[in-house]
């Protein structure tokens, strides 16, 4: 069992586009009337459209927030605060805006406003990171915690790629994180795996398109949910780094997170497994097949979109990494594999190099990148269909080998498997078509193909025992030719969707014998028999005379049979008898119907019962329908097939 703890800190979430509209109504909302609105020097421009929108409650500005939050910019804020008076903060942009808002709002009281221009996440959290005289000190208290924030999924639009690509990973990291972090639990489980799908799925659609809308809000969306991770539980080695790096050496914030985050992943792989496993399915999607390496795979992710790779691209010395690992390592915190100074050593080496991380599950890399490299090949096949059906195909059965650990052994045995179905297979036994129905293959396609036609009669496997072009036979034949069984009178009628007899439609009917065999396992027998076509009069109608089904076991002294037997499983069918239906302008019905009360009617071996068709076939005595002399009881069946519309 799963124990632990948890906290959710809240604030009032205005997510859409266009919402930068809203911030008069906001600040009204909270009962404020004087805003100062707050920006970086680069973001002066949107800090006075917010201004406007604000109108008579704007206060006024500053526009000098800097990257990890000095604290004599802060200082310098909360002389303008004082100045104009203000009653509450209205942050426009980054994470170093936000920033600045959270601790002016530490130190005032003041409520926050924030409107994120990034992916930061930080909005969301009760994370202040502050940097003074070179060092950069975290600290978390409710109070730090904004309590509006203002998603606006157009202000987004012209955040160029590469800010994109390294403002995106920073907010992943905060989801990686949360899922081994000490407080970890189901909700954040859940807001982590989210935020990393989404990420994954958007960023690659923003390189290709910046203006691509969707896109942008999946990942916008996404920062929020990883921020709230950020807020809710604590992280460990990677953001340690992070702090160290940007507020010692003054590393750009988000590119570093980018640089630094598959190797830290990478270091905490062995302490933190299922985490792994739980993040590579997020990142490759639920059709994956095979889920690659989560450290390698993040770094790939990054390479692919053009984001900085080394720590010495963004400017740190490499003889800076001495002092980086001793600050890194000064202090002990929670992280899934102890924090040491040679392991930290050998980290940021090789962040600082830009070295692809090793593999932390080497086999998991081995079998992507095959499979990788087989999907591929089917790029250039010219049918569209064949490529996605071979494509997924390949990709679910390497899956089924990768996630069961297959030998050699018993793939061979599948092989031989296979191959004995095959060499059973004639022109009157289909083992193929046996293994298909007794695995539920062919119940499922028959629901893909026929399960979406309302009002008209459900549909049911073909079977392998169907023969083109039965036997013609006029209404009111006895398709049982005198065979042994309970007689049964059938009269049936065809209709549309709408109950509009069909004439003229064709019928082709057959069933088994009394003692469970089909006329084609018969090889003794004089052509066919319980086996016959017929067309329907311009009622719709038509009648014939044949018997009872009754319960058989499918043929069993084969692969199939074997494998049933080998799980401990039973061969029979429940008694039914089998149609297929055509009529011009709609859709072919396949189908049976099945004896109700009949043997094993709940456990059918090829899975092909379906409630709609189970009917009634009642005992009578006396005279038939038809004035037919029936030495006994005889049995009645009386059905109406609907045929949905071929449009």
């Amino acid at each position: 069992m799963r124990e632990f703890l948890y906290s959710s800190p809240t604030a009032r979430i205005v997510f859409g586009a266009g919402t930068l509209r809203n911030l008069r109504q906001e600040v009204e909302h909270l009962g404020r009337a004087r805003a100062l609105v707050l920006a970086t020097p680069g973001q002066a421009a949107l800090a006075e459209e917010a201004r406007e929108i604000l109108g008579p409650l704007a206060a006024g500005s500053f526009t000098g927030a800097a990257m990890h939050t000095p604290v004599d910019v802060t200082d310098s804020a909360r002389r303008v605060v004082d100045e104009v008076g203000a009653d509450c903060l209205v942050a426009v942009g980054g994470g170093s805006t936000t920033g600045l808002a959270k601790a002016l709002a530490v130190r005032t009281g003041l409520p926050q406003i924030i409107v994120p221009t990034t992916y930061a996440g930080s909005e969301v959290t009760p994370v202040l990171g502050e940097t003074e005289n070179g060092v950069k000190t975290t600290r978390s208290a409710p109070e730090i915690l904004p309590e509006t924030v203002v998603y606006d999924v157009d202000l987004t639009l012209g955040l160029p790629a590469p800010q994109s690509v390294t403002s995106g990973i920073n907010a992943m990291a905060h989801a990686v994180e949360a899922l081994y972090a000490p407080q970890a639990n189901p909700v954040t489980d859940e807001l982590a795996l989210r935020a990393i799908s989404l990420l994954s799925g958007a960023l690659p659609r923003i390189v290709a398109d910046p203006a691509d809308r969707a896109a942008r809000a999946d990942a916008l969306q996404a920062a929020w949910l990883a921020g709230t991770c950020l807020g809710t539980v604590g992280m460990g080695l990677h953001h340690k780094l992070c702090h160290t790096l940007g507020g010692s050496f003054d590393l750009p914030h988000a590119q570093t997170h980018t640089v630094v985050l598959p190797h830290a992943m990478a270091y905490n792989a062995a302490g933190a497994t299922e985490a792994m496993r739980r993040i590579a399915g997020a990142l490759a999607g639920p059709r994956a097949g095979v889920l690659p390496d989560a450290p390698t795979a993040v770094h790939d992710l990054i390479a692919g979109l053009g984001g900085p790779l080394s720590l010495r691209e963004l400017g740190l010395g490499e003889d800076d990494l001495p002092r980086a690992v001793e600050l890194a390592t000064a202090k002990p915190y929670p992280n899934p594999r102890p924090v040491t100074p040679e392991g930290i050593t050998a980290l940021l080496n090789d962040a600082w190099s830009g070295d692809r991380p090793q593999a932390a599950d080497p086999l998991a890399e081995q079998l992507h990148t095959l499979l990788g490299q087989v999907t591929a090949s089917f790029d250039r096949a010219p049918s569209p269909r064949a490529r996605q059906l071979l494509t997924d195909l390949v990709r679910r059965l390497h899956g089924f080998a990768a996630d069961n650990d297959l030998t050699q052994d018993e793939w061979q045995y599948a092989i031989d498997f296979l191959t004995r179905t095959g060499q059973m297979c004639s022109p009157t036994r289909q083992e193929f078509v046996l293994l298909s129905d007794t695995l539920g293959v062919s119940s499922a396609v028959d629901a893909c193909t026929n399960s979406r036609t309302a009002g008209a009669t459900p549909s049911a496997v073909l079977g392998p025992f169907y023969t083109e072009g039965p036997p013609p036979r006029e209404h009111g034949a006895d398709i049982a030719d005198g065979l042994p069984g309970a007689p049964l009178y059938a009269d049936v009628r065809v209709t549309d969707s709408e109950g509009t007899p069909l004439a003229g439609a064709v019928v082709d009917v057959w069933q088994t014998n009394a003692d469970g065999f089909y006329d084609v396992q018969l090889p003794d027998l004089d052509g066919p028999v319980l086996r016959a076509r017929f067309l329907t009069d311009d009622d719709g109608r038509l009648t014939f005379w044949s018997l009872v089904p009754v319960a058989y076991p499918i043929p069993d002294d084969g692969p199939v049979g074997q494998m049933l037997t080998s799980t401990g499983r039973h061969p029979y069918r429940a008694p039914h008898i089998h149609f297929v239906i055509s009529s011009p302008g709609h859709r072919r019905l396949v189908t049976q119907l099945f004896v109700a009360g009949g043997d094993h009617i709940d456990g059918d071996t090829v899975f092909g019962v379906k409630d709609a068709l189970i009917v009634e076939f009642p005992e009578h005595k006396g005279p038939t329908p038809d004035g037919r002399v029936v030495d006994g009881p005889w049995h009645r069946l009386d059905y109406t097939f609907r045929l949905a519309s071929a449009r």
